[in-house]
């Protein structure tokens, strides 16, 4: 029997880049971004001279690995709003489109997504995309929320709001656009708390929990490397989206007008 019930999607809102700001510059906030930046440089292998995308919020940890780069990019989604990086020199970042990058086939190195994977609005197209920019070996790392941590339910951090992923889908994905999945590292295992007591606490949780409970951390970090023995279906992509210059002169329209008749 034929259903007329309306389907229903699940689309993800971007984090607001006030929020995500405001965040990263809270005591929480802090502490979060040295937990995740400890895993980071757990599977960070350091390619001298790589050009470096970052994509969505990546802002926090690309000041810290920016310093080995040819050049690094922040590129920031539409939905979420940028800001200028780096603070006090010429500004690298870019508002874009996470599956439509302005930027040539095989140009970066290395692609760093924090707060980006979760909010796409297609995640397979947005892989797709990050694959054609990506080199001939070159590495894509992700940062998502686990979905069976703490962290995910708790809506007064970034990391409560999108879609959150377990391992598996994570590995799934990346296998399906073309990607092979490589280390894997956790992070956030304190609780998502204000309180001072709980947060000097933090060190001690985080060891703990690699040890006892990797299954139940706030974030997931893969690391994946473009695969190339296997080539993409050709398809033609039609953009969802309509780009209109802001300074193009639009001009006054024109109309056809008809003379009037003469009796």
């Amino acid at each position: 029997m034929k259903s007329n019930r309306p389907l229903i999607t699940f689309v993800a809102m971007h984090a607001d880049i006030v929020d995500l700001r405001q965040f990263y510059h809270s005591e929480l906030g802090r502490l979060a971004e040295q937990s995740i930046a400890m895993a980071l440089s757990s599977l960070w292998v350091r390619l001298p001279q790589e050009r470096l995308v970052g994509l969505g919020y990546a802002v926090p940890f690309l000041d810290r690995f920016q310093a080995d780069t040819e050049r690094t990019f922040a590129f920031m989604p539409a939905g979420q709003g940028a800001v200028n990086w780096p603070m006090g020199s010429l500004s690298t970042t870019a508002l874009v489109f996470d599956e439509e990058l302005p930027l040539p086939d095989s140009s970066i190195d290395r692609v760093l997504m924090v707060h980006s994977l979760e909010f796409a609005e297609s995640p397979r197209e947005t892989l797709k995309e990050l694959w054609r920019v990506l080199a001939p070996g070159g590495r894509l790392v992700i940062v998502v929320p686990n979905r069976r941590g703490v962290w995910a339910r708790m809506e007064h951090t970034p990391f409560g709001s999108g879609r959150p992923y377990s391992r598996g889908q994570l590995t799934n994905l990346l296998r399906e656009t073309n990607f092979t999945p490589g280390a894997t590292a956790e992070a956030l295992f304190f609780p998502p708390s204000k309180l001072r007591t709980i947060l000097r606490l933090r060190r001690a949780f985080e060891r703990i929990g690699r040890t006892l409970w990797p299954a139940f951390s706030g974030v997931i970090i893969v690391e994946a490397q473009k695969r190339l023995y296997q080539g993409l279906p050709v398809a033609a992509r039609a953009s969802r989206r309509v780009f209109v210059p802001v300074l193009a002169p639009h001009g006054v329209p024109t109309t056809r007008t008809t003379a009037p008749r003469v009796f």
